[in-house]
């Protein structure tokens, strides 16, 4: 990237904020839950921000945008259908569980539902999921470095590595936390004059979808180019899911991305649900997603879209799309993973190049800060502590999590190589959270609805989920590059919706069957586990409801939902 002094200037400030909350967030730690979960004390709205910053990390802008590039406007699924609609679940049905339950982790609330068995998996299963995502964001912050310095990868990803790590050792979760916020406005600030620069070059919405009908139409045959139709619709959603049957690709839509993957993420998942369990009641516990989905569901406008537009500007990214091999990308040949990158050094000028570099910066490091912040209070907690020292003091698991953190950052080192094998690392993240969140979402929800559900199908449900995604992904085809199969005749995230679906379903069926012929618990310990052994009293804030419809928590989900309906059936 051709960066002047002044880009610099602007990346050196933003960084200089950055340790100065970590140095700040310090004062604040005296004990492990300050340093794991902010002591419980952060309003709903810092919490809310941070929710949906914790998420704007590799998926959110290259993944995404990537995406945009590859497929076009059916990319807005993963917000409208894959991502609304259950974290106002979350907030309303979950969160009251997670928060009222006083666990610290979601690990421990399995464990005090289904025994060891179903923690100790979901434990070592998260921890491994939680090190492979952060080493997305490494290299995709690794690969900002090098496009910014021209510094080798490896390089730029120690550097990248170095910087995460000193705020997060300082300041625990709260410099997490504190440093989202910031970073969600500088995402914004630096995505939104991309988008509208690049919308202009070429002409407008209009001009763009123009663009990229001759696009499609000239296209070669091999390259495998969606139709224009199926790029600028989102329903059925073909392009996307790789179905030739319309209907089959709404199913696969609606069932393995909004309600499997979907579901199995959002309402599982530690690293987002950690940032709601650091508010200071359940009433701001169950707002945090849900104020989360008002930004959530406009975020497609800044990353989908440039993404759509690299797809007819940037001459890199043609190429690719039309079937060739162009060089120069983060990992050598160009990716649709470079898409945004390719478009900011095309379209922005000197100043508010630096503020672009500073977002994508800010967005990395949000959410390899929110991995490595939920992989220590795991390890920790429930690892640790559970399996391997307990009873000791509280400075001792302090300093655990402190030295999980580096070890964490180090690992994500080596499994930032992993990512860069990939054309579209959405692709690789689909895969592992239908490994991971889809089994663990049908553990969950039958577990809190059903009291007959057992221990003993904690656990075995969760193991067979996980091993039949595994199973299809090995049998799609270029799942795992060379060591796929091709058995089933689906690539990419339409596979990836396959084997959540499966997952799912298995774990179901395992569960329910397992449950018929082993022991449960007694209803006496389902208190605060099992929705029907609740008092409904336990699950609300008794101080909600003399507060103005705008801070209540059902009314503000109503208006969440109306409005990404509009959006559903505007575009």
């Amino acid at each position: 990237m051709d960066a002047n002094v002044v880009d610099y200037l602007i990346v050196a400030l933003y960084f200089a904020f950055v340790m100065g909350i970590g140095l700040a967030a310090r004062r604040a730690v005296s004990d492990s839950i300050d340093f794991f979960l902010s002591g419980r004390s952060l309003p709903a709205w810092v919490t809310g921000l941070a929710f949906i910053s914790a998420n704007l990390g590799a998926v959110e802008i290259m993944g995404m945008s990537a995406n945009g590039a590859q497929y076009g406007l059916p990319t807005v699924h993963y917000f409208w259908v894959g991502a609304i609609p259950a974290m106002l679940f979350l907030g309303i049905v979950m969160m009251p569980f997670y928060y009222g339950s006083k666990v610290r982790s979601v690990p421990e609330f399995m464990f005090r539902r289904f025994g060891t068995g179903a923690h100790l998996v979901n434990a070592i299963s998260f921890a491994i999921a939680q090190l492979l995502i952060a080493g997305v964001n490494l290299f995709l912050l690794g690969s900002i470095v090098q496009a910014l310095l021209g510094w080798p990868l490896w390089v730029a990803l120690i550097v990248a590595a170095v910087i995460v790590l000193s705020y997060i050792t300082l300041g625990g979760l709260s410099a997490a936390i504190y440093n989202e916020v910031l970073q969600f406005f500088v995402i914004v600030a630096s995505l939104l004059p991309l988008t509208l620069i690049g919308l202009h070059r070429v002409g407008g919405y209009g001009g763009l979808k123009d663009k990229i009908t001759a696009f499609a139409d000239a296209a070669p045959a091999k390259a495998e180019v969606a139709p224009a139709a199926q790029q600028l619709e989102s329903w059925p959603g073909q392009a996307l899911t790789g179905f030739d049957s319309g209907f089959l690709s709404v199913i696969g839509i609606v069932f393995g991305l909004g309600f499997v993957l979907s579901f199995g993420y959002w309402t599982t998942n530690f690293v987002e649900v950690q940032r709601a369990m650091a508010s200071n009641s359940i009433s701001a516990a169950r707002k945090t997603p849900i104020i989360g989905a008002f930004p959530k569901m406009f975020v497609p406008f800044i990353v989908i879209l440039p993404g759509m537009v690299a797809a007819v500007l940037v001459k890199e990214i043609m190429d690719l799309k039309n079937g060739g091999a162009p060089t120069g990308g983060a990992s050598g040949d160009v990716k649709y993973n470079d898409a945004l990158l390719l478009l900011m050094r095309d379209v922005l000028p000197n100043g508010l190049l630096g503020l672009a570099i500073a977002g994508l910066l800010a967005a990395f490091m949000a959410g390899m800060a929110a991995n490595i912040s939920a992989f220590n209070t795991v390890f920790s907690y429930d690892l640790w502590e559970r399996y391997i020292r307990k009873d000791r003091s509280d400075d001792y698991y302090l300093r655990i999590g402190r030295l999980a953190t580096v070890a964490a950052t180090i690992i994500a080192i080596f499994t930032a190589s992993i990512a860069g094998g990939f054309s579209n690392i959405m692709d690789y993240l689909q895969t592992l959270f239908g490994f991971f969140n889809a089994p663990l979402f049908a553990t969950f929800i039958l577990g809190m609805f059903w009291k007959r559900m057992t221990p003993t199908a904690g656990w075995a449900g969760l193991v067979a989920g996980t091993l039949s995604a595994v199973l299809v992904a090995f049998l799609s085809k270029d799942a795992f590059g060379t060591a796929s199969l091709g058995v089933i005749p689906l690539e990419g995230q339409g596979a990836s919706f396959v084997a959540a679906s499966t997952a799912f379903v298995v774990d179901i069926l395992v569960s329910v069957a397992v449950s018929l012929v082993t022991e449960p618990k007694p209803a006496s310990e389902l208190k605060g586990l099992v929705y029907s052994e609740t008092p409904k009293e336990d699950l609300v804030d008794p101080e909600e409801a003399g507060r103005p419809w705008f801070q209540r928590t059902i009314p503000l989900a109503g208006i969440a939902a109306v409005l990404v309906l509009i959006l559903n059936v505007a575009f």
